[in-house]
Parts: C-alpha cells; sequence; structure tokens
C-alpha cells in the first residue's frame, strides 16, 4: 500500500525490443495486447524515428511490421525497422500525455502539427489595459501578466454565449478598440441602452468603471455565487421592507443568473487556481494512476496501489495519496506553451462523450477532497462491469501515426 511517486513520466526508460525481418511470426507474441506508447527506430543514427500511442500494442506492432499483403497499401515498415522502444500505460488519458512529451522530445521543431491539438477556448479579463474588458480567446498571456483567464469551454461558441450572458449582468464594455476618452464621442448601443458604463466619453469616473471591473472579476472568481450573494441580500431587504414586488422581481433575477451560471461546466474555473486530480486505470494490478493538473501543469502519473480494504489499512492509504498528490507539484513554472497544449489535452478528456476515470476539483479554499480521491480510486480499481468493458472498448481505436 504505497505510492510510487513519479511526477513527471517522460520515454528516458522504455522497453528496447530489437526487430528483424526474419523474425518469426511469433515473435509479436511477447507484446502485451495494451495500450502504449512506442517509438519504430531505423538502423541509422540520426534517422527518423515512427513515433505514435496504441489502444492494443501487439495488435499495431503487427500491422505496421509484419510481413506485408500483396498489393496492400497499408503502411509498412518492416523492412526500416531496427528497434521497438515502448512504454505500457494504463488509460488514453496517460497515452496521450506521454504522446505529447515523446513527440516534444523527438521533434522539437515540428511537434505541435503532429500532435494536432485544438487550443482550449478560454475568457480573458484583459486587467492590464486602462479600461479593461472580456473576451473569448485561444491564446494565454505571458507569464506573471495581471490578466486573469476562465476555462477551458467545450467550444468557442459555448465559452462566447457564457461570456456575453454573463456580462449583461454588468455594466463593462464590450468594444474592442483602444479607448480615448473623449466627452464629445457619440458612444454606442451599449451605453444608450444603459449597459455600459461608458467610458469612452466620460460617462463614469475611472474609479466607478474600476469598481465594476472587480464585481465582473469576483464574478468569474466564484463562479457567479459573488453576484448571487449580492443579489439575494437585495432580495432579503426589500422582502424586510414589505415591499414583495420588488422581492420577486429580484428573485427572478437571482434564478435568471442561476441559469447562465448553468452554461459553464464544472471544469470552467480562472486557470491559475485551477487544480484537478484526475484518477485514471494503471498497467499495474490493483493499482490507480493519478494526475494533476496544478499551477498551470499537467503532471503525473503517480501510482497509488489499492490493497484489500480493511480499517487498519485507511490510514496508510490516506498517507500514501498525501505523498502521491505532494509529488505533483511543478518544481518550476511551466511555459505558455506548454500549459497550453497540457489544456488542450484535460480539455478532450473532460468533454468526451465516454472518458475513462474521474476528476476531482480541490475545494474553493484550495483544499483538495480525500475521501473523494481515495472513493474515487476504489471505483477505478474495482472490479469493472460489462457496460464499463464496453465503453473502454468504444474508445480504444488506434489514432493516425504522428
Amino acid at each position: 500500500m504505497s505510492a510510487k511517486q513519479q511526477g513527471a513520466r517522460t520515454f528516458d526508460r522504455p522497453i528496447v525490443v530489437p526487430f528483424s525481418p526474419d523474425d518469426p511470426a511469433e515473435f509479436f507474441s511477447q507484446f502485451s495486447a495494451a495500450p502504449a506508447v512506442f517509438a519504430l527506430r531505423g538502423a541509422e543514427s540520426g534517422s527518423e524515428p515512427y513515433v505514435s500511442k496504441t489502444a492494443n500494442l501487439r495488435r499495431r506492432l503487427h500491422r505496421l511490421l509484419a510481413p506485408a499483403e500483396m498489393q496492400s497499401k497499408r503502411l509498412n515498415l518492416r523492412e526500416r525497422v531496427a528497434h521497438i522502444e515502448y512504454s505500457l500505460t494504463g488509460s488514453d488519458f496517460e497515452s496521450a500525455l506521454l504522446l505529447c512529451r515523446l513527440l516534444r522530445q523527438e521533434f522539437p521543431e515540428t511537434y505541435q502539427k503532429r500532435l494536432r491539438l485544438h487550443p482550449a477556448p478560454v475568457i480573458k479579463l484583459n486587467l492590464e489595459n486602462a479600461y479593461p474588458r472580456a473576451y473569448v480567446t485561444t491564446r494565454l498571456g505571458r507569464a506573471g501578466a495581471q490578466s486573469l483567464y476562465y476555462g477551458p469551454f467545450r467550444s468557442r461558441g459555448v465559452a462566447e454565449n457564457f461570456m456575453n450572458d454573463s456580462l449583461d449582468l454588468f455594466k463593462v464594455r464590450r468594444c474592442t478598440f483602444e479607448l480615448h476618452p473623449d466627452p464629445g464621442f457619440p458612444g454606442c448601443v451599449y451605453s444608450e441602452m444603459k449597459m455600459c458604463l461608458a467610458p469612452c466619453f466620460k460617462g463614469c469616473t475611472d474609479e466607478a468603471y474600476a469598481a465594476e471591473v472587480a464585481r465582473v472579476q469576483a464574478y468569474f472568481d466564484t463562479g457567479g455565487e459573488s453576484l448571487i450573494a449580492e443579489l439575494e441580500a437585495e432580495r432579503d431587504q426589500l422582502s424586510a421592507a414589505l415591499d414583495f414586488e420588488a422581492a420577486a422581481q429580484q428573485h427572478a433575477r437571482i434564478m435568471k443568473v442561476k441559469s447562465i451560471l448553468s452554461g459553464a461546466d464544472e471544469i470552467c474555473r480562472r486557470l491559475d487556481k485551477l487544480d484537478a486530480v484526475m484518477i485514471q486505470p494503471s498497467n499495474e494490478k490493483d493499482t490507480a494512476a493519478l494526475f494533476r493538473f496544478h499551477q498551470g501543469a499537467l503532471l503525473g502519473p503517480a501510482s497509488l496501489r489499492i490493497a484489500v480494504e480493511s480499517e487498519a489499512q485507511a490510514e496508510p492509504l490516506a498517507q500514501s495519496l498525501c505523498a502521491a498528490l505532494d509529488a505533483l507539484i511543478p518544481t518550476r513554472p511551466p511555459s505558455v506553451t506548454q500549459t497550453t497544449e497540457e489544456l488542450a489535452i484535460l480539455k478532450r478528456w473532460y468533454y468526451r462523450s465516454h472518458r475513462t476515470g474521474e476528476i476531482i476539483f480541490a475545494k474553493p479554499d484550495g483544499e483538495l477532497p480525500m475521501r473523494k480521491l481515495l472513493n474515487a480510486a476504489n471505483r477505478i480499481v474495482g472490479p469493472k462491469t460489462q457496460t464499463e468493458t464496453t465503453k473502454e472498448d468504444e474508445q480504444s481505436k488506434d489514432e493516425a501515426p504522428s
């Protein structure tokens, strides 16, 4: 009952198997029919390797390296490969992360094109501008900048709908041009509809606009709870004053806010505070693989072995979990590129219609719910039902070669 701490597994210790075109058909039986990331290398030094991931290593290698069928157009590398390097994984999530690291290592100039990752759409609250505004983007700013990011969202359309509906509750600007406040400026439709404080023609003081921006930030930071608390306090005051009609209108506004908030999934949070643990199956028996997105980096796997449960084992298991989670903390801040890529991997897994594994988020105070994590690990390691096995089989399709 221990945690093998592997804070950032790379492909530096793969299993290496020599290969020759003269190898018999039984050669492929030594490989597991399990998920893996692999590289096929030629005999010549400096030759470009074939790198990919698969849900069934034995079947994939047989397809690539077995004697080619007559007139077949299927890719065959039998005459070009001298070594097979591979690392077994426990899930497609682990394979995707390991493949990203391997491609980054092998093809530093072209790995992004090979990965075919779509950056996750996020809402940016641009606090570096004198008159901040919010907008949807897929580009994260430089480290240390003041701007804040919220997401990831399922799609750009979902992010824009959520942002626009949310901004209707406030009076910050929507215009995209650089403001140079001028009392003679005619304003726009939002200022005419009293939906903007109109800093463009000095319709408000800079302090008033900054206060409204602070309300918007609090709204995004708390997942709307700050605005709901504000509206509920006003509703209660109206009720106490026996102004029941106005209180009913205020209650309708609260329901509208909650309806808007339902458009954002649980993962849509402030990115620099997003702390989530993904529990995945492991290629080791009675073991769960832990991954963690923390401080902008996706780390893991850390292996947590789950033995037969008993009261005496509960405390050591909790200690092992704590040790594993402590290992999944970045030792240095990730680059903007790394955060963008690893957030895209997390987003792609999270929004799958049938995803393997579970995700547990930290509490608002930053503490991880240990009991939830232990229960999730036990569910992942426990016996699979027929339905779960069928779902995994549907997901286990070999991806195109990279």
